[in-house]
C-alpha cells in the first residue's frame, strides 16, 4: 500500500485541542487531539497555551509545536483511520518509565 503524500496548507483552532486542518488536495479534517496527548513528546501539549502555538512547518508541510511535536501529514489527512491505533499507542506512552 503506497504512503499518501500530502501537505497541510492551513489550519484553524476550533476548540480546546481541536483543529480544522486543510490539505493541498482541498480536503479538510476536523481533529480532536486530546485523546493522543500523552507521553514525553505529546503530553506537554495538554497545556492549552503550548498547544495553541501550533504552526505549519514550511519544510515538512505539517503541523508542528515549539516542543518538537509533529504529526505525519498523511496521518492528519486520514485521522479517523489512525485515531484508534494512535489512542492505543498513546496509552502505552504513559506507562513507559523515563
Amino acid at each position: 500500500m503506497p504512503h499518501l503524500i500530502c501537505k497541510v496548507t492551513d489550519f484553524k483552532i476550533v476548540g480546546p485541542f481541536q483543529l480544522c486542518v486543510r490539505f493541498d488536495d482541498a480536503t479538510e479534517q476536523a481533529i480532536d487531539f486530546q485523546p493522543v496527548l500523552r507521553g514525553e513528546l505529546y503530553g506537554p501539549l495538554r497545556d492549552l497555551a503550548l498547544f495553541n502555538q501550533v504552526r505549519i512547518d514550511p519544510e515538512a508541510d505539517t503541523l508542528v509545536w515549539p516542543n518538537g511535536a509533529d504529526f505525519d501529514p498523511a496521518t492528519l489527512h486520514d485521522w479517523p483511520r489512525y485515531l484508534g491505533p494512535s489512542v492505543e499507542m498513546a496509552s502505552r506512552w504513559e506507562t513507559i518509565p523515563a
